[in-house]
């Protein structure tokens, strides 16, 4: 129980920008894990610390953290859990920019999604599934951190259930590495149309996390020049706190 509330309390203050917050709890779980004696608890929440290091561009802390993960588990465990881990691995591979290892990272977690029907439901501590969409999601992700637009146009499809479930945060997550797609593609129109969208979102739950995502998008239109569509983006920026 206090890892779960650890892990919880490490994910809201990600949510709310506070990254310093983020590792405490998040390395609160993992020793509460452990104490614990669950191997697939401490394996989850090292996981967790792995995705959130890999977000902020941490490559080597991240695939540190998952190869540590993957040390607390033995051949019998669920494809949901081997699944998610390949994930992890390939979007800190994205944040290094290494193509090659994300995309054998992807595979393997598509692989190993195809499994999770035929087996019991998720073990606790997971609550929901991932599947074949999950993973979409993640090479959209993967694919916005590589400036690879061809990624995360091709899995869109693949992804449509993770693209219009009611997570509006995890949609808005996503609706911004769609835009980063189409800016990298040079759609600034779309590209902001659909960051503006995302950035409401995050203004609305007050998302620290959302909100810098927008910022960091932005900075990579580096035109003196913009457009009246990153202008008004520009102006609904300006006064947010978070």
């Amino acid at each position: 129980m206090g890892s779960e509330v650890a892990s919880l309390a490490g994910w809201l203050s990600w949510d709310m920008g506070d990254h310093g917050s983020a590792r405490t709890w998040y390395g609160t779980a993992i020793k509460a894990a452990r104490s614990s004696g669950n191997r697939l608890l401490a394996a989850y929440q090292m996981g967790s610390l792995a995705q959130f290091e890999a977000h902020a561009g941490n490559t080597a802390q991240g695939l540190s953290l998952v190869r540590s993960a993957r040390r607390q588990l033995d051949d019998r465990q669920p494809a949901i859990c081997t699944a998610w881990l390949w994930a992890v691995e390939a979007l800190a591979y994205s944040a290094a920019g290494d193509r090659a290892a994300a995309e054998e990272a992807l595979a393997a977690a598509a692989r190993d999604a195809q499994m999770v029907p035929h087996e019991d439901p998720p073990p606790w501590p997971w609550v929901f599934t991932f599947d074949a969409s999950k993973v979409a999601a993640m090479r959209m992700s993967c694919g916005a951190k590589l400036g690879a637009a061809s990624w995360v146009f091709g899995a869109q499809d693949d992804a449509a259930a993770a693209l219009a479930s009611g997570h509006e945060k995890q949609r808005a997550l996503l609706t911004l590495d769609l835009a980063t797609a189409h800016l990298s593609a040079g759609r600034l129109d779309g590209a902001f149309v659909l960051a503006a969208r995302a950035l409401a979102t995050g203004v609305r739950f007050k998302s620290g996390r959302i909100i810098e995502s927008a910022r960091a998008l932005r900075r990579t239109c580096t035109s003196t020049t913009p457009p009246r569509v990153v202008r008004d983006f520009d102006d609904q920026l300006h006064g947010i706190y978070l």
